[in-house]
């Protein structure tokens, strides 16, 4: 790759010296390197420890190389993680320094980042207001990043129950008749969110606590009636609840409780002619007090590059319904 006229040139040494660290941080083939000259639009030249960069972007190219250096300390450098570095990057500045536990969530299993500003709202959103609404195309971290706070929540006393919901709507599909019971039934539907909750808490300690309703994981319709109170309650995909369902939700919502609701309004899977409640409550809950909104775009895609890719193409042709 020829570097841009008006370049930059930074050489620099990645220190202690160590070729397993350093085979980490290039990847195999250096594959981590030549992703970041792709994305940076720089060209990188290794010598042992030492590293030459040029281009427009060669000071924030060294700055991800001595922050995945540090970081192979203590882990292996993946694909994913080089990409998750320089999306971070891109959707706007780090966290102020003291302020980075402010910006990620504590679960069983670890801890996890906000990837950019936008999922740093969403974070302080979710924990300091009652009602909270992440919208926005898939893979930018919704739904992940709110069952993570209702695990954290759980963890931390906040709050005595997660209940997490979904509206049980085929995508586009007609499946028929499901075999099972009720809730063989309904399980595909909620998959999504018992993965997450896997992953954060560990098989056993989430069918545990699943047996005690300490978590309940439920098709929207079984919502109708119920005041719930203490608990942090999530609807997933919410773009495929009607008015009247996204309204009867809403005021399930009891005392000591928060909600978050998340979803996609260009993929609704509603039939046709029938609104999404999720488009009609931004206007209707815009400016009320309590009620947060985060806005993700493609920007904030955290999964492969290509699904950013993707995302930005329907965007330019006028999204899809």
């Amino acid at each position: 790759m020829v570097a841009p006229a008006t370049s930059l040139l930074r050489e620099f040494t990645l220190e202690p010296a160590d070729n397993a660290r350093l085979a980490s941080v290039c990847g195999p083939l250096d594959g981590h390197l030549h992703l970041l000259e792709t994305r940076l639009d720089v060209r990188i030249q290794r010598r042992g420890a030492g590293f030459r960069v040029s281009g427009t972007q060669a000071p924030l190219a060294e700055s991800l190389l001595r922050e995945l250096f540090a970081l192979s300390a203590s882990q292996p450098i993946t694909a994913e993680q080089v990409h998750l570095a320089l999306r971070e990057r891109e959707s706007g500045p780090p966290p102020a320094e003291g302020t980075a536990g402010e910006h990620g969530v504590r679960v069983p299993r670890g801890g996890i980042r906000a990837r950019g500003a936008h999922q740093r709202d969403y974070l302080d959103h979710i924990r300091r207001r009652d009602l909270t609404f992440g919208i926005g195309p898939a893979g930018t971290g919704k739904t992940y990043l709110a069952v993570a706070c209702a695990v954290e929540a759980l963890q931390d006393e906040k709050v005595r129950r997660l209940i997490l919901v979904r509206p049980a709507v085929e995508a586009g599909e007609r499946l028929g008749f499901l075999p099972g019971d009720l809730t063989q039934k309904v399980d595909p539907y909620l998959r999504p969110m018992y993965d997450a909750l896997y992953e954060m808490m560990g098989f056993d300690r989430v069918s545990r606590f699943i047996e005690r309703n300490v978590i309940e994981v439920a098709p929207l319709a079984f919502m109708r009636g119920r005041s719930l109170n203490d608990s942090l309650i999530i609807l997933d995909e919410a773009q495929n609840t009607t008015v009247e369902q996204m309204k009867m939700f809403l005021t399930r919502i009891g005392f000591g409780s928060r909600a978050v609701v998340t979803g996609d309004v260009t993929q609704t899977d509603l039939p046709a002619g029938r609104p999404s409640g999720l488009s009609h409550v931004i206007e209707v809950l815009r400016g009320v007090e309590g009620v947060a909104f985060t806005f993700f775009d493609a920007r904030d895609v955290v999964r492969h590059p290509l699904v950013q890719r993707i995302v930005k193409a329907y965007e330019a042709n006028g999204g899809a319904t």
